[in-house]
């Protein structure tokens, strides 16, 4: 439904953090690959995209992902926020 807007964000978020889609994609685990995905889940959310639509976006491009995980990425997300105004600089540049 909402798969274009999840690739357009999949593309501002990779290219912000400087990783790239297969890297994104992975399973791997490095703070800057969990940010950047936790970064996709919080604008996907603003849209207002359901944390089941992301899993199953996730999933449609490899990666398996719960749907508690991804709230939990949106929280975390809202807590930097609160603790680091450059979170609200880079989300607005991102939206």
């Amino acid at each position: 439904m909402k798969q274009d807007i999840f690739e357009e964000y999949v593309d501002k978020v990779t290219n912000h953090f400087g990783i790239s889609r297969e890297q994104f994609f992975t399973k791997d685990k490095t703070r800057d690959i969990v940010d950047a995905r936790q970064m996709l889940y919080y604008l996907c959310r603003q849209r207002p995209m359901t944390a089941q639509y992301i899993k199953l976006y996730m999933g449609t491009n490899g990666y398996d992902v719960a749907v508690t995980t991804v709230t939990h990425g949106i929280k975390r997300v809202e807590k930097e926020m609160v603790q680091d105004p450059d979170y609200i600089t880079i989300i607005n540049k991102l939206k």
